[in-house]
């Protein structure tokens, strides 16, 4: 098996690593106090073809591979990962989406902005009464003939206040089950729908998310996403590509906290030496080295699957589950490793252990990973 990278994949790397430390890492802790969405970064991102990195070029798109996406989330993640989760929802879930089953009309429509950052994309299935969970919908779409009415919550919806084009899950039929749901293109400003309050959250901070209010909101016919009664497999194709975007960026909060872990061990000096000549410390480096690599093998592995057109609902989920427990757990020792100054927001480990949680949460829980895990080794 051949582990390494190709040429064009570490250029790819080193143009994200780039652009992180020299665009993403100045502002990333004033972003974070003010809560400040970074859109002229998302604009530079869209430049460089970070919103729409697996896209067809006749989109508007970069065309690359999934594995060339995962190295790019990995290296925006290690330094902010608020403007991470922007490229991972507009591409795994918004950018995907439409490519894979959208109309032509509406790829030329929506997808060629969305590719290039024009536009920033949202993903709507959350509500406060069902999560994540795509088959207890209770925001509804009425068939009206030519055009649906939509009525419903959604809500932490990434981008939520920032997006230009909104992929809304919806249930047109709720006797059909989850062959009844459909999924709908919403635009930004069409009447009826409303922007509630940003939450004030506990990491992403910079990471725009908000509930939307659907009150009668009229989406014309041609604005659905696939056949009738699609909306159920659309939302979980989707979820499996998100799921490797959130293992990535999980990845790359990991191996962020890591490194400011190590070279902060080898600067600080307690009893006569640099700390990490310590038994202590030396041995919780490499726990986090291990564990880091053992997470990029599994999220490397969703990649592959995905470049090969192998179904990767397991993997992806498998990578999702693992890479997120381990950002968390790494993200921990960072701040132990650096002692009293974890604590202090100049030193960044405690923002990345803020910013880990969430891997634990969106694009479902550790709990739901293990369903999908545990159905899919229990099948055979």
């Amino acid at each position: 098996m051949d582990f390494s990278l190709t040429e064009e994949h570490m250029m790819i790397r080193d143009a994200a690593r780039d652009f992180a430390k020299t665009e993403l890492l100045p502002g990333v802790l004033e972003r974070d106090e003010k809560q400040e969405f970074p859109q002229e970064l998302v604009k530079k991102m869209g430049e460089l073809g970070f919103m729409g990195i697996m896209v067809d070029p006749k989109y508007g798109g970069s065309g690359m591979d999934a594995t060339s996406y995962v190295l790019i989330m990995e290296e925006l993640s290690k330094i902010d990962a608020s403007a991470s989760v922007i490229v991972s929802v507009n591409n795994s879930l918004v950018c995907y989406g439409l490519e894979a089953f959208g109309t032509e009309e509406q790829k030329q429509k929506y997808l060629t902005k969305l590719a290039t950052g024009e536009f920033v994309g949202a993903f709507c299935l959350s509500e406060p009464e069902a999560g994540s969970d795509a088959t207890s919908q209770r925001t509804t779409a009425e068939d009206k003939g030519d055009h649906y009415i939509i009525n419903g919550t959604k809500n932490w919806i990434t981008s939520g206040g920032r997006a230009d084009v909104y992929l809304v899950i919806a249930q047109t039929d709720k006797d059909k089950g989850h062959r009844g749901i459909n999924a709908f293109i919403v635009e930004k400003g069409t009447e009826g729908f409303d922007v509630g309050p940003k939450e004030d959250k506990l990491g992403i901070r910079g990471s725009d998310t908000h509930t939307l209010q659907f009150n009668n909101v009229k989406v014309p016919k041609e604005n659905r996403i696939g056949e009738d009664g699609f909306g159920f497999k659309f939302a979980m194709k989707t979820l499996s590509g998100g799921r490797i975007g959130i293992a990535s960026q999980a990845l790359g909060i990991a191996a962020g906290a890591y490194e400011l872990a190590l070279k902060y061990s080898k600067e600080r000096q307690a009893f006569g030496t640099e700390i990490c000549n310590h038994q202590a410390i030396a041995f919780k480096l490499a726990d986090m080295a291990t564990e880091i690599e053992a997470a990029r093998h599994l999220v490397m592995k969703a990649a592959w699957d995905k470049d090969q057109g192998n179904n990767y609902d397991q993997s992806s989920a498998m990578a999702k589950l693992y890479a997120s427990k381990v950002a968390m757990d790494t993200t921990v020792e960072a701040v132990q490793i650096h002692g009293g100054n974890g604590f202090v927001k100049e030193y960044h480990v405690e923002r990345l252990m803020r910013d880990a949680k969430i891997t634990q949460i969106y694009e479902g829980t550790s709990e739901i990973q293990k369903i999908v895990i545990s159905r899919n080794v229990l099948k055979d």
